[in-house]
């Protein structure tokens, strides 16, 4: 039997340390960190925020856990995310992917999953 990728990347446990990888990656990068920054001094948003993300990867994985936030389009709107942006947490997240020693295929699966959410996370 295949092994999902919720499997592959660790279940809850791998992939809330691939988050929190992320998001430390995001706070130091210069292209997206003013939007994550100031929810240093909101640690329990910043948590909410992380928990959510967690969720969501692990249920778009093929987890058991239920997402039972907002879609992309909704939490997205107004932010006016750039391509630019986009493409900075997409670097992140495969850096952190590497730090983890995950391998090409759970890479190639991880960018198939970012590319499809990418038309509700950047609204021209």
């Amino acid at each position: 039997m295949a092994r999902t990728l919720y499997n592959r990347l660790g279940e809850i446990k791998g992939i809330t340390k691939l988050v929190d990888d992320v998001v430390d990656l995001h706070m130091g990068n210069p292209t997206i960190s003013p939007r994550f920054v100031p929810y240093r001094d909101q640690p329990d948003r910043l948590r909410l925020i992380k928990q959510h993300t967690v969720h969501f990867f692990c249920a778009g994985a093929g987890g058991p856990q239920e997402y039972k936030g907002r879609d992309m389009v909704t939490t997205h709107k107004g932010m006016n995310i750039s391509e630019q942006e986009f493409m900075a947490v997409v670097d992140d997240i495969l850096e952190a992917m590497d730090v983890n020693n995950y391998g090409d295929e759970e890479k190639k699966d991880v960018l198939a999953i970012l590319y499809s959410l990418k038309g509700g996370v950047i609204r021209l």
